[in-house]
């Protein structure tokens, strides 16, 4: 459904080096710098930041969440304290196991530019 997904930042470099070491523990290359953008691209999927080029300042989105597949708990436990080693803030409840039996496991944290993202891994159905 999606082609890619693309937040604001007021500083491409260290959004880079944020990024560069999330999105490391979900198989992503370092990303490749575009001008005013940065690009990663893992399982299918593109992830970019962007100085807005209308020259005013990036803002997060209220109410947004942006949402990474994981393979396993451990590696949404991975992610989100790759996020957090590098500038990232923990926000809601500790990873874990949402929804009882069957649920969820997730992880969230705001970025630098405080964006919102999100860790998920959903059990294999039985």
């Amino acid at each position: 459904m999606f082609s890619h997904i693309m937040i604001g930042t007021n500083d491409l470099e260290k959004s880079k080096r944020f990024y560069d070491a999330v999105l490391a523990v979900i198989g992503a290359k370092p990303g490749m710098v575009d001008r005013h953008r940065v690009f990663w691209r893992a399982n299918g999927g593109t992830f970019s930041v962007s100085q807005p080029i209308d020259g005013q300042p990036a803002t997060r989105g209220n109410g947004s969440t942006i949402g990474f597949a994981m393979a396993s708990p451990e590696q949404a436990d991975q992610f989100h304290a790759a996020a957090i080693a590098h500038g990232g803030v923990a926000i809601e409840d500790p990873p874990g196991w949402r929804g009882g039996p069957g649920g969820m496991y997730l992880c969230y944290f705001r970025d630098p530019d405080g964006n919102k993202i999100c860790g998920l891994h959903r059990p294999p159905k039985a």
